[in-house]
């Protein structure tokens, strides 16, 4: 970053702090004092409010995605003038700024100097977005998921060699719920829904999206996830991973692929159904055998422990007398188990739970129920392996960042092949902010520093991504062969904003 930049930032940071610290007092009068507002329509000054827009291009460029996706998605016969990038870019750009639907790329279609800062004539409207959703068929759609993984590489290949010390595969599906009736390839789920299932392969330490498959809403969650996930193995391989690990919940052990993962060299934990013979087992272990768990606090406390607020919820569950569960303790154990399409036994640790039931103040009657799961690794401690494959529910963060933030998933086209394109397309954009905080450099003085804040990055929410990163008002100037994007305001974030565009122009 420029001296003069960073001096600036300095300075408006100070004059924030002076106001944020300002007197108590009472002024005898509202904060909100302003009177006489007058609004014109600039002419000369050319403004854009999406300003980070142009950062997430020319990363894209960098990293190859851009040419990625020109060289192997082939979907359309003539070029009219847009390319296959310039069609996906655009689906990733509109949820980048903060577009929910498709429509919403008429906003930025009809916007002049938007078209100026990507330095293009126009973009895609949204019924050829649509369109060209509908172009795709399934072969095209793993080309453009392998262009995007062509990139990734580019990106991993620029992180530190403690990057590489292990990737951790999460495997998952959800529901996407339409209330179209004429979208085909849609179903009824087991929740009684209609709509699609797509299964979501992602790598838990960056967050990212590494296969995204669309199923009809009836099918079940595992169908189709060993060869999804012996991609996302194979991919991490390629980049160079020293450990992969494989996450799932009881849906996705399979019994049939355990044994070539092992000999693969994947760790896996796998949540496992609790089928009768296993809860026998678990009934005939000695009691010395059982240990209790001790759970880690969710959060360390920085400054002193606060009281409680009264549980107001369960105040009036008791009051209502209705029927809750409580979990009073829980144990493990582990022993050995082969499952029938396995050739060798694998590790297996039961987590006994002890939960009541009571109804009002009354104490009804205590269950016991038996959670499973199956593993490779005969190093780590069993409530390690417990806690490992619980961690796996971060997951679910994840596909409610996709659904509700960025809006990838969701059904907008008329079929199955196209809300699937649509939906990788989409998604792209969830991809550009881990690659956003992955591309920051680290400098060896303040290294710490600047991996705090590449987690950072890496474990915000994508509207705040968007607030901080994307939404940053730009004064656009083109002057001979340079387009200028001049920041307008000052956010606190702006100093990893200049860091990383130093980077990219480097």
């Amino acid at each position: 970053m420029k001296t003069k930049i960073n001096k600036r930032l300095q300075n408006f940071k100070r004059r924030i702090d002076q106001r944020l610290e300002g007197s108590r007092e009472d002024l005898g009068h509202p904060m909100f004092a302003t009177e006489g507002i007058r609004v014109e329509l600039g002419d000369k000054v050319r403004a854009i409010g999406n300003g980070g827009i142009g950062v997430v291009h020319q990363l894209a460029r960098q990293v190859g995605l851009v040419d990625a996706i020109d060289r192997r998605v082939h979907v359309l016969k003539m070029h009219r003038p847009y390319h296959e990038s310039d069609h996906v870019l655009n689906l990733a750009y509109n949820a980048l700024c903060g577009g929910v639907r498709l429509e919403d790329i008429e906003l930025r279609r009809n916007d002049e100097v938007f078209l100026d800062a990507l330095g293009t004539e126009r973009i895609p409207d949204p019924t050829t977005a649509g369109d060209f959703c509908r172009r795709f068929e399934e072969t095209d759609i793993r080309a453009l998921m392998k262009a995007v993984d062509e990139a990734r590489l580019n990106v991993w290949a620029r992180q530190p060699e403690a990057f590489f010390d292990r990737a951790t595969i999460d495997l998952d599906g959800t529901l996407v719920v339409t209330s179209g009736e004429c979208k085909e390839g849609m179903d009824i789920s087991y929740k009684g829904t209609w709509g699609y299932h797509p299964l979501i392969a992602s790598l838990a330490e960056t967050s990212e999206v590494l296969r995204l498959v669309n199923r009809s809403g009836n099918r079940p969650s595992h169908e189709g996830a060993p060869a999804e996930a012996d991609a996302a193995v194979a991919l991490c391989r390629k980049a160079g991973f020293r450990k992969i690990v494989l996450r799932g919940d009881t849906a996705f052990s399979q019994s049939a692929e355990l044994d070539a993962w092992d000999q693969d060299n994947v760790t896996f934990y796998f949540g496992y159904k609790a089928m009768p013979n296993l809860e026998a087992i678990a009934d005939q272990l000695a009691k010395t055998l059982w240990q209790k768990v001790l759970r880690p606090p969710r959060y360390d406390v920085k400054t002193e422990a606060r009281q409680r607020p009264t549980n107001v919820k369960r105040r009036i569950v008791r009051r209502r007398a209705f029927e809750v569960l409580r979990l009073k303790n829980e144990h493990y154990a582990e022993f050995e188990y082969q499952p029938v399409e396995c050739e060798q036994p694998y590790r297996m640790v039961v987590l006994r739970k002890n939960i009541s039931h009571e109804k009002g103040q009354a104490r009804l009657f205590d269950e016991i129920r038996y959670f499973f799961y199956i593993t490779n690794d005969w190093e780590k401690d069993a409530e390690e392996v417990i806690f490992e494959a619980n961690a796996r529910c971060n997951q679910e963060n994840l596909l409610a960042q996709l659904s509700g933030g960025v809006r990838a998933l969701s059904a907008p086209v008329d079929n199955l092949l196209s809300n699937w394109a649509y939906m990788v397309m989409t998604a792209q954009a969830w991809n550009l902010k881990a690659w956003w905080a992955l591309c920051l450099p680290e400098h060896p003085r303040w290294r710490q520093r600047h991996q705090a804040q590449k987690q950072s990055i890496l474990q915000i929410e994508f509207r705040t991504f968007l607030n901080a990163f994307i939404k940053i008002p730009c004064q656009i100037i083109r002057t001979g062969r340079k387009l200028v994007y001049r920041v307008l305001h000052y956010n606190r974030h702006l100093p990893v904003f200049f860091r990383l565009c130093t980077a990219l122009r480097c």
